[in-house]
């Protein structure tokens, strides 16, 4: 039987693209170009106005209370917007360094928009700076100027006394020689509780005032030690305390400052020996051990100042506190100065002190200005002890 004969292989594709089902495809038409979003507000807070106002920003849609908590300053309530976002405008303020943190429904939060913040082992806060006339009388000595600028120099050591490693820094002034012939008069300088041993730089902004004051020749060149003031670092909590452990905390940290610090500073850096050119000074917890150190010690210290101090306990303890403090002995120191702001709640505390020295017969400045108890007030009693002392 014969075999039928064989399509050409153009036909035989062209039968099968007949079969297949026939699909008309109809034009779509073009979809309608979607409306642009407009990218959202980039949000600033602080906000610093020309005027001194400041503006506080902060994004909680679904919170119901916000403020802001100003230190030494009434809460400030804050209104929300239909986007979310919180904010309030304080009135005019004084050139300075303020500090801040939000409370949002009874909790305490930093500023997520603002970078600048203050150290504190239990309390931190942002900060903003309200600034004042770059030169001229305006000028605040806490805003850097075009001035020679001195170094600072962080030291770590492991405290044989304290039982910890620790850390303190040191402010050499601009054209500092360790080869001159005179040696550089030495002021030990304390920070407050919860403060760590940046709090004098970080926030007080010494080494900026010791440059400034030094260039308008208001200041004598000196070295500045700023330690860690914990000589019973357990201290450090919200809690209740242990009985003594206020007095086990200052009595720490002399003995640390006496062998350790001091004998440190006096190697490694060309600083006077003689007490007359040594003093101590501090803030807070730190104008406390500074008085509880120094008066104790007029033999090593000739100039004593305190900045709103707390932690001596009440009247019926300064006795104890100073059982060799004679009007004789206070007659030796050069100066102690002892300063709070009228708004202080350690007003009554420091008058009470003030009381003690006058019954005792020791020669004192009492200073009172207006403040209460904030870094505003104390770079103020730093700017101006400066000046009195190594005259």
């Amino acid at each position: 039987m014969s075999s039928p004969p064989l399509l050409p292989l153009r036909v035989v594709a062209a039968a099968a693209l007949l079969a297949l089902p026939c699909h008309v495809s109809q034009a779509q038409p073009a979809a309608a170009p979607r409306a642009a979003t407009a990218p959202a507000p980039v949000l600033v807070s602080p906000e610093v106005h020309a005027d001194g106002r400041v503006t506080f920003r902060f994004r909680a849609p679904t919170a119901g209370d916000v403020a802001v908590g100003r230190s030494g300053a009434d809460r400030l309530p804050m209104v929300k917007d239909e986007e979310g976002v919180w904010s309030a405008t304080t009135g005019a303020l004084e050139p300075d360094i303020y500090q801040y943190t939000f409370s949002v429904d009874g909790r305490t939060t930093l500023d997520p928009l603002n970078t600048w913040v203050a150290p504190n082992l239990l309390n931190m806060s942002n900060m903003v700076r309200v600034p004042g006339p770059s030169s001229g009388d305006g000028h605040r000595p806490w805003d850097v100027a075009d001035v020679p600028r001195g170094q600072l120099h962080r030291h770590f050591y492991a405290s044989a006394r304290v039982g910890d490693h620790r850390d303190y820094y040191v402010y050499t002034p601009p054209g500092y020689d360790a080869r001159r012939t005179e040696a550089y008069p030495v002021l030990y300088l304390l920070h407050g509780f919860s403060d760590d041993a940046s709090g004098w730089t970080a926030v007080g902004q010494a080494h900026v005032i010791l440059d400034n004051l030094i260039a308008a020749r208001r200041v004598t060149p000196m070295l500045v030690v700023m330690t860690l003031g914990y000589g019973a670092p357990e201290i450090l909590t919200r809690g209740p305390r242990a009985p003594g452990l206020g007095q086990r905390n200052m009595e720490g940290y002399r003995d640390a400052l006496f062998a350790e610090v001091i004998p440190a500073i006096e190697r490694d850096y060309h600083a006077d020996t003689r007490r007359e050119r040594r003093a101590i000074a501090g803030l807070s917890m730190g104008g406390a051990e500074s008085l509880f150190v120094g008066l104790n010690a007029i033999d090593r210290f000739g100039w004593i100042g305190a900045f709103s101090s707390g932690g001596l306990g009440d009247a019926t303890q300064f006795a104890t506190l100073f059982p060799s403090l004679t009007s004789a002995e206070g007659r030796r120191l050069r100066l102690l100065w002892i300063a709070c702001g009228t708004e202080d709640r350690l007003i009554d505390a420091n008058r009470q002190f003030r009381a003690f020295l006058t019954e005792r017969g020791v020669p004192h400045e009492a200073i009172e200005t207006a403040g209460a108890h904030t870094w505003t007030v104390w770079r103020r009693n730093l700017a101006t002890f400066a000046t009195l002392i190594f005259r």
